[in-house]
């Protein structure tokens, strides 16, 4: 196999990438890189959800802040997020890179590619997603622009999704929240982050795992990932059920990230930081939600109401509006 300084060119990079990608090996997946199409076999008796995210540098990664592997990894995650979402167990990836002239020609920009596979290929095996096709081209900046599309599937008709929440359900959430964001302010103040323990912003986990059991175990009614901040998804959520809701302050999940800002702060990252891909879900207030679930901790912050007003309710009983304030393209 060639190694990163040797990559020259469309179709060098194209031989790479099929090399490197055949390290992970899938039933569902019958041709992969190599023909004019991929061809895939979804299981019997399963719908195929599909979902992209564009991947754009100087919008979701900076490469004076992320390492080359976070921005790999983070181009797949977002992916794999959306199908965890829905119950989803993936399928397959495809990946459509626009690469910078930059990048391209030299020894150094070219290793810098390597390491993005780096990152991308060992989130995609260490949930068994292969890599079966995409395109490449050269970008019309200096940045690099990366689209992933994820396939996925469900039983049939069993999919989870936004518009299943009801009046009285219960709202709950995954994880930790603000972590991200705290991360991200961080790192755009110059600071190094840790060597250890979590990063949800340079590496934030998918929670295939749990939205996967969400779906077997038929706890959720409505389920969505906090990709935006919980302001801006719940509303979302609430839309798509014809509901409104009241988010309880008190029991939010903060990340030790977010917590190192004080309480107040953190409450604000928690709600409209984004990009925790964490996931937001209801259930009937009759089940028994686990409070953990693939040793992942589940969280109820709140309740689902008749149509009406979003609510964060504070500790002393008092309540305000919650206005959207996550991040919104084109806003």
């Amino acid at each position: 196999m060639p190694g990163p300084g040797k990559i020259r060119g469309e179709l060098a990079l194209i031989e790479h990438i099929r090399q490197r990608s055949g390290a992970v090996e899938s039933p569902l997946l019958r041709l992969g890189i190599g023909d004019d199409c991929a061809v895939l076999r979804p299981p019997r008796g399963s719908d195929v959800l599909v979902t992209t995210d564009f991947t754009l540098e100087g919008r979701h990664f900076r490469r004076d802040w992320h390492t080359p592997e976070s921005a790999g990894h983070r181009t797949l995650a977002r992916g794999l997020s959306d199908l965890a979402a829905m119950g989803a167990q993936p399928m397959a990836a495809f990946l459509s890179l626009a690469v910078p002239r930059s990048l391209a020609a030299t020894a150094a920009g070219r290793k810098w590619l390597d390491r993005f596979f780096d990152g991308l290929l060992a989130l995609a095996a260490l949930h068994k997603v292969p890599l079966a096709g995409g395109d490449t081209s050269e970008a019309p900046t200096d940045h690099l622009l990366a689209d992933i599309t994820l396939l996925g599937t469900a039983p049939r008709g069993r999919e989870l999704r936004r518009s299943g929440a009801r009046a009285g359900d219960l709202l709950y959430v995954t994880g930790a929240l603000g972590g991200a964001a705290a991360e991200l302010q961080s790192l755009s103040q110059g600071k190094r982050p840790k060597k250890h323990g979590e990063h949800p912003q340079l590496f934030p986990i998918p929670r295939l795992v749990v939205g996967h059991a969400l779906l077997k175990r038929r706890l959720a009614t409505a389920c969505m990932d906090v990709s935006d901040g919980i302001s801006t998804d719940l509303a979302h959520l609430c839309q798509a059920s014809g509901v409104g809701a009241v988010v309880f302050a008190d029991p939010l999940p903060l990340h030790p990230l977010a917590a190192e800002h004080g309480k107040e702060a953190a409450l604000q990252l928690a709600l409209h930081g984004g990009e925790d891909y964490e996931l937001l879900f209801t259930a009937k207030p009759s089940v028994t939600m686990p409070r953990r679930i693939a040793g992942v901790p589940v969280t109820p912050i709140g309740r689902i109401t008749a149509a009406g007003p979003i609510l964060l309710e504070r500790s002393d009983g008092s309540a305000e509006p919650l206005a959207p304030a996550g991040w919104e393209h084109l806003r």
